[in-house]
């Protein structure tokens, strides 16, 4: 990156640096001590994130671990009860005697059964809805994840995400997230910091994430905190295990499409542990011997993820891990006439990262990271060769800072940079083993770097602010050769880059602004105002995650996306805390859209960007969410109300329409009942307004060639509205002992067979013809003039019942 854009970026690293310095010694000069270390599982040494830390005479001293189970609180000289609780844990308490900074870990005990005194224990901060600046953030926890009915047994954290207000499926059985009508590309998915470009296997209806190797998964709808940045719609951050650093413990599941295995224990106790989970399906197995006898010998379809961790800690000061992700979707297909197809697609990441305190004030985690994403489609006919791929990979680094100013104050400050390398698409193609034509199109690369910083502080008992400001730069550079067309479709022009010459440039701020007003112990309202900015997209000309999708830069043509979103909120508990509920408003206002031109028809010849066109974009609504928080019954329900709209000259006149992220009316019920010590239910209905899409309106043959015609604006249709219920049971098998746990997972997707729409294709009534879809605009008909069509649907999921059984030792 050229300095014109990277001195500014170190002039506020640099300034912040001395600010926390000059503040570091004035609050060492005051009779005033920290108190600083690590919340952790008792039972695994695993660090807990968002664990309570409090003086056990004044609540209102307090704090809450940070993203690595890291706490510190500042206290004047005297004696204190300290206590520490987690949701699920049970409470722990020191007494002790602050006259110097002391370093102290709290390990809490897992409590299984729902006693009095755990309602009271959870009591403690149980209110964190209410008290917190956060909008729109959800947390959720594995056990919760796996006790909700799967599709055919796959217990998938982002289709339960789908069940929050506010957050939308693309599709049937697809595991796509659409976030207040933001696409796509507009989620920031990361596995451990690193960057996870496609979430999905077997074409997204199941996500990459293996719910056994997953610590906690948390979602920002809503006001994005200004560490994350290059998207617009939300933060979606999943961080592995650490691995079990007191004893060796191996989970699995064996289900009826795949199964899981997951291994970890300590490479030395209580210092260091590792973790190795897998997870493979095996259609491709069962059906193999059935395949192997017809002409498609070798065909097949298969996915996997495999994810590793390991962790040395060299004290309570420094500690490393290193962690990593591959996965990958193989379809391979052989055909009876020699025909055959390769396809692999899927992720690789790698996160490398040190945690560093330097003192109890100043927590610092800094990593390196890799990530990959690639598609391959490699077919033969004979001696006929072609190779065709695509990705994107990052190279990254980050470091951070919190600093634990006061009670009142903690600082979150940090840098971050990424060189990413865009291949849209690479085409080999051979013939008789000698290859006649080799094209590398338009591979280009770019750097993005930011800088940030946020305060979270009170303005007396009432007011709390969370304030933060995010300096962003990008700047697409050499080698790349530019090829400008004309109106013929033919080259006009030639520009070749050199390796790091810039050619395109952009930046700005992006400040962040988050209110909470206390009404009293039950109530609050929130506020929020978020800017991004966003330098990568994905196109795609389908409804749902797809590999074949293609994520491209912003160029000189590309203009980065932008969005501003506003948000209001009211927040309350009753009835002891026992119930939470929340009201939340939004508007978001979005720049530089992109949806692909009215005449685009796909060449690898010209350039993807060629084909754009842009425009503006709004999306608004209200959310309601009721949650009943814990007890022997427990769920929620969540209601979105929302409209999102594109506005492009090009397309529908200029005039306003619904984006294929619209949704009207979106429902979802959401019921866990624990009969027992032994049974567990759970339930889940959702409903939506079915998806926009445009349809010809006719279609015509001129000279036997049949073609669509478009009356109807832009995505004026809607499919049948989407509904569906499941139901599971969760049995513990044998009694439970300390070290083995056996149980049975039952789920009915689908529980009365809804038949919802997958996609609709239209059929043709022509005298004695039958016209197949693929014959739009390339079929010939031997007729002329009008022709009439119906429209029929194919539906994917009927009732589906699985059984997996899971178990731990």
């Amino acid at each position: 990156m050229s300095k014109k854009y990277l001195f500014p970026f170190l002039n506020i690293f640099v300034l912040i640096s001395c600010f926390l310095i000059f503040n570091t010694k004035k609050l060492t000069a005051q009779q005033k001590y920290t108190l600083s270390g690590y919340i952790k599982d008792a039972s695994s040494g695993e660090t807990l994130l968002g664990a309570y830390l409090y003086d056990a005479q004044n609540k209102g001293n307090g704090t809450s671990t940070n993203l690595y189970g890291f706490y510190s609180l500042t206290l004047p000289e005297g004696d204190y009860t300290i206590e520490s609780s987690f949701i699920g844990y049970t409470a722990q308490q020191k007494t002790i005697s602050l006259n110097s900074d002391m370093s102290i870990n709290f390990e809490l005990l897992q409590d299984g059964v729902m006693i009095e005194e755990e309602v009271v224990v959870s009591a403690k901060r149980k209110d964190e809805n209410v008290e917190s600046t956060d909008m729109g953030k959800v947390e959720l926890s594995v056990e919760k994840i796996k006790s909700l009915p799967a599709l055919m047994g796959e217990v998938d954290v982002i289709r339960t995400l789908q069940l929050l207000p506010g957050v939308l499926s693309s599709g049937e059985g697809n595991t796509g997230l659409y976030v207040r009508g933001g696409g796509p590309d507009q989620n920031l998915v990361l596995l451990d910091e690193a960057v996870v470009y496609n979430t999905g296997h077997l074409a997204g209806f199941f996500s990459v994430f293996n719910p056994d190797a997953i610590k906690t998964t948390t979602l920002h709808k809503g006001s994005m905190p200004a560490e994350y940045g290059g998207r617009l719609s939300s933060v979606l951050d999943i961080s592995m295990k650490d691995g079990n650093d007191k004893r060796f413990q191996v989970d699995g599941g064996i289900g009826l499409i795949s199964s899981r295995l997951t291994l970890q224990g300590p490479i030395q106790k209580d210092k260091s542990s590792f973790l190795i989970s897998g997870r493979r399906t095996y259609a491709d197995v069962l059906a193999r011997p059935y395949i192997n006898t017809t002409d498609f010998k070798g065909s097949g379809y298969y996915f996997y993820d495999l994810n590793t961790k390991a962790n040395y800690r060299f004290s309570d000061k420094d500690r490393i891990f290193l962690s990593g992700y591959f996965g990958r979707d193989v379809f391979t297909y052989n055909s009876p006439d020699g025909f055959n197809v390769d396809m692999p697609w899927g992720n690789a990441t790698a996160t490398l990262r040190w945690n560093h305190v330097f003192n109890g004030k100043i927590f610092m985690n800094a990593t390196a990271i890799y990530n990959d994403y690639n598609f391959g489609f490699d077919s033969g006919f004979n001696s006929f060769k072609a190779k065709f791929s695509s990705g994107v990979r990052d190279w990254s680094g980050k470091i951070d800072f919190d600093y634990f100013a006061t009670v009142n104050h903690t600082i979150k400050f940090g840098v971050n940079y990424s060189f990413h390398t865009f291949t849209p698409y690479t085409i080999n193609i051979t013939i008789d083993d000698e290859e006649i034509q080799s094209d590398d199109l338009n591979q280009q690369n770019a750097h993005e770097i930011a800088a940030y910083i946020q305060d979270e502080f009170s303005i007396g008992d009432k007011l709390k602010v969370n304030a933060g400001l995010r300096l962003a730069g990008y700047q697409q550079v050499g080698p790349y050769r530019s090829i400008e067309f004309g109106d013929n479709a033919l080259p006009t022009d030639t520009i070749d880059y050199e390796r790091g010459e810039p050619i395109a440039s952009y930046g700005g701020l992006e400040p962040r602004l988050n209110l909470r007003y206390t009404v009293n112990d039950q109530i609050s309202l929130k506020g929020a105002v978020t800017v991004t900015n966003q330098y990568i997209h994905l196109v795609s000309n389908s409804t749902s995650t797809l590999p074949t999708d293609l994520w491209v830069p912003s160029t000189k043509l590309v203009k980065p996306q932008k969005g501003i979103q506003y948000s209001l909120g009211y927040f309350q508990n009753f009835l002891n805390n026992e119930y939470e509920a929340a009201v939340e408003v939004y508007y978001k206002d979005l720049k530089n859209q992109i949806e692909f031109s009215e005449d685009y028809r796909e060449d690898v010849g010209i350039p993807i960007e060629n084909n754009f066109t842009f425009g503006e974009g709004r999306a608004y609504g209200i959310e309601l969410f009721l949650k009943r928080r814990y007890g022997r019954f427990n769920g929620w329900i969540g209601y979105t109300l929302s409209r999102t709209e594109r506005i492009f000259e090009e397309i529908n006149n200029g005039n306003p329409f619904p984006s294929k992220y619209d949704r009207t009316h979106d429902l979802s019920l959401v019921g866990i009942f624990e009969v027992n010590d032994r049974w567990t239910l759970s339930s889940t209905f959702v409903y939506g307004t079915g998806q926009a899409l445009t349809l010809p309106t006719s279609y015509f043959s001129i000279n036997g060639w049949l073609y669509p015609e478009y009356d109807m604006p832009r995505n004026s249709y809607r499919l049948k509205p989407y509904h569906r219920w499941d139901i599971s049971a969760t049995y513990v098998i044998g009694p439970k002992r300390k070290h083995f746990y056996s149980e049975l997972s039952m789920s009915i997707y689908n529980v009365y067979s809804r038949a919802n729409p997958f996609f609709i294709y239209p059929v043709f009534e022509i005298p004695d013809v039958e016209v197949p879809t693929d014959n739009v605009g390339s079929g010939f008909v031997p007729v002329s003039g009008q022709i009439e069509s119906k429209l029929k649907q194919v539906s994917l999921f009927p009732i589906i019942p699985s059984v997996t059984w899971n178990f731990k030792f």
